[in-house]
């Protein structure tokens, strides 16, 4: 018997208002809705969800409607809560769309059977609508790894510790589509042993990420050994990588050495800067990657090891390849799993997540207070280049911290900062408001915003030749974010 049965009337009239209203409120407030039956077939959407067909890969609504909803959304669990009748109430759903914040609840008959499912698109921009979510987030993962690794010095002495990998992908801090992106490529590369090579600019967080896939892979329980290419002088890299046999040189440990091969037996070894390595020694790491054995230096006995093989560059390895500096072979058996590491100036909307995350880290070290960033600021530090990225963004913020009794920190102190490292770069709507005399600004946040995206769209969108893909990803938005914004400039 249904539940409402045994009701009074009035009681199931007030029911049913409430599951009326609460649909409506969910249909105009929410970014989109969806329907399927049964058999998981789409049969309604609503106009705001109608936005997103055409970054689906959908012209007409007919289209789209009526069709099996794995066929037509990707990474779709409409199914799932068909199969198990449990809801899955909050989740990110990344497809060619874009990424977004969802809901997904069963529809039940009288009797409670389930006969479909609703799916709710609360946010089409959660790096906006959740970043202090996920800045709080991300330093609560980074305390619990430190809590992990302290318990590790209990367990097993400062010397298992340092061996130990001290980021996972919570520490990588980001919502932004490209964030969002690397973090699955990197999630898919942490399942499997082949060697990951990370490519990107300084200060991007290869090593960050490197460290993240040894701790999600199945060598997490085994050490984590990096070694940095360019700060070893390249005399000593073969001991650095291979060992030292017992008195193989004058000087030489009589016990010998091992090298970082054999220290991540059983784990990952991170080779950071692999372009700057020197011709000579890449044939001797070619070997020992395809062989899985080494020889120490000094030594005729071949030893063998086990270690998966994490490699980083900030330098163009294909163009390196070309010019002779760096062997074709090697990079072929290092290529196997790719993954770019964007700059901060393509995930732009990560900037307010990043700063508050290291303006925690640096009270934290420094004993203090965390800042409180104005509007002003966070709207300058947007519209700087960061060829540094977030090494040069933690350097700034630690460089204006430092220079200032106060608890926030505003424009007028960062571009002192920025002024004398010679870094600045001013944003256009900053510049413009400048030129203004200042009092452009002085209106609401939200209506400069939006003065700002439509000239930012009406520029990329002239330097595409009006191509709305294209246009998209210079701007770092999905398709369906850059059809809402055009349709609707004040949304």
């Amino acid at each position: 018997m249904n539940p409402t049965d045994a009701l009074p009337r009035d009681a199931q009239s007030i029911l049913e208002l409430a599951a009326r209203s609460m649909f409506a409120l969910f249909a105009s407030a929410s970014e989109g809705m969806m329907l399927v039956d049964r058999q998981a077939r789409v049969v309604w959407i609503n106009d705001q969800y109608k936005r997103f067909l055409p970054a689906l890969g959908f012209a007409r609504e007919e289209d789209f409607v009526g069709h099996p909803v794995s066929a037509v959304v990707q990474n779709t669990q409409m199914h799932k809560v068909l199969e198990t009748g449990k809801p899955i109430l909050i989740d990110l759903l990344t497809n060619r769309a874009g990424t977004f914040v969802v809901s997904r609840i069963p529809l039940r008959d009288p009797v409670g059977a389930v006969i479909g499912a609703l799916g709710i698109v609360l946010f089409d921009q959660p790096e906006a609508n959740l970043q202090p979510l996920i800045a709080k987030f991300s330093l609560l993962q980074r305390d619990l790894d430190e809590a992990r690794r302290e318990l590790a010095v209990q367990r097993n002495g400062a010397k298992g510790v340092a061996r130990q990998s001290k980021h996972t992908f919570a520490s990588f801090v980001g919502a932004s589509p490209a964030a969002v992106e690397v973090k699955r490529q990197a999630r898919r590369a942490a399942q499997s042993s082949s060697p990951v090579l990370l490519l990107g600019e300084t200060g991007t967080g290869k090593e960050l990420l490197a460290h993240a896939i040894h701790a999600a892979s199945q060598r997490a329980q085994g050490p984590f050994v990096g070694v940095n290419i360019a700060a070893v002088p390249d005399t000593l890299l073969e001991a650095e990588f291979f060992g030292v046999a017992p008195g193989a040189y004058t000087g030489a440990d009589r016990k010998g050495r091992e090298g970082k091969f054999k220290l991540a037996d059983g784990g990952t070894l991170f080779l950071d800067e692999i372009g700057d390595m020197p011709a000579g020694l890449q044939a001797k790491l070619l070997r020992a990657l395809q062989e899985g054995e080494i020889e120490p230096l000094g030594s005729n006995r071949l030893v063998p090891f086990d270690a998966r093989v994490v490699a980083a560059t900030s330098r163009d390895l294909v163009a390196l390849v070309r010019e002779g500096k760096f062997r074709e072979d090697l990079f072929y058996r290092l290529n196997v799993l790719p993954i770019r590491v964007p700059p901060l100036r393509e995930r732009r909307a990560d900037i307010p997540a990043l700063v508050e995350m290291l303006g925690e880290d640096i009270a934290l070290r420094g004993g203090t207070a965390p800042p409180e960033v104005q509007p002003d600021a966070l709207a300058l530090l947007a519209g700087q280049r960061w060829r540094g990225n977030i090494r040069e963004l933690r350097n700034v913020l630690e460089q204006t911290a430092l220079s200032s009794d106060a608890s926030t920190l505003d424009a007028p102190q960062l571009e002192k900062i920025l002024r004398g490292s010679g870094l600045e770069e001013i944003a256009p709507a900053l510049q413009q408001a400048r030129d203004a005399g200042g009092t452009d600004l002085l209106r609401p946040l939200s209506e400069q915003i939006a003065e700002l995206e439509q000239r930012a769209i009406a520029a990329a969108m002239k330097a595409t030749g009006g191509n709305k893909l294209a246009t998209a990803r210079l701007l770092g938005i999905s398709r369906a974010t850059l059809y809402g914004r055009m349709e609707n400039p004040d949304k």
